[in-house]
């Protein structure tokens, strides 16, 4: 199967093809300047990779959660690409992209990215019968305020993500014990095992309904109510 992913919802702009069973990846940043690079990015790839748009059956992307532009930009792009070439989309959620990176390192892992204003966005995985099962919902939250699912007490689980550096000191109640911290970002290679899932799944959007997934609805918070969330503990 051939499949484009595509993720630039965080500081990395991560892209990856399959070509049957070959695999071609770019790594780059992101961040501003995600929408100069994006497009001349993924046709490159393509180029490498020796497929056309008429060649792929999908086009993966990473829905999020993350930064607002970047999320925007790899939706925008991706529809597009699909509006052209006529193909489905496959919404793949970011947190879950870093947890099937992780997944060589533990069945169970606890995905954080970087939601900067002292706040991460997490949520729990657990690896069971040749799945993956999600345990409870994707939260925006103080490092701090974390928990894992109860019935996680006393296992070896992977805290893995790109907000373990910047978040050092809220965490410190996780990075003990069982804890296996994995500084990692999302990544189009792992992608494309859920986007290939997620076919399987029927789980395919027309290019026009594909959303990205934003968790934070106040992207726009002035620098007064910033500073009333920190004075109440928010």
């Amino acid at each position: 199967m051939n499949i484009l992913a595509i993720d630039t919802g965080t500081e990395r702009m991560s892209l990856a093809v399959c070509h049957g069973d070959q695999l071609y990846t770019h790594d780059g940043l992101a961040g501003a300047q995600a929408s100069l690079h994006l497009l001349p990015a993924v046709l490159g790839l393509l180029t490498q990779s020796r497929l056309s748009l008429s060649d792929l059956q999908a086009i993966a992307f990473g829905c999020g959660p993350g930064a607002f532009t970047g999320l925007r930009t790899a939706c925008s792009v991706a529809q597009g690409l699909a509006l052209g070439a006529q193909l489905p989309l496959l919404p793949i959620d970011s947190l879950l992209c870093i947890a099937e990176t992780a997944r060589t390192q533990s069945p169970r892992v606890l995905a954080l990215l970087d939601a900067r204003m002292e706040q991460v966005y997490a949520c729990a995985y657990e690896w069971q019968d040749n799945r993956w099962h999600t345990h409870g919902r994707t939260v925006l939250t103080r490092p701090d305020r974390l928990a894992l699912p109860p019935h996680w007490a006393g296992q070896p689980f992977a805290l893995a993500g790109n907000a373990m550096a910047a978040h050092s000191g809220g965490l410190q109640q996780l990075l003990s014990g069982a804890c296996q911290a994995i500084e990692v970002w999302p990544q189009a290679r792992a992608m494309l095992t859920l986007a290939a899932q997620a076919w399987a799944g029927g789980d395919a959007v027309a290019a026009a309904d594909a959303l990205p997934v934003y968790v934070r609805d106040d992207v726009a918070r002035t620098t007064a109510q910033r500073t009333a969330d920190k004075l109440a503990g928010a």
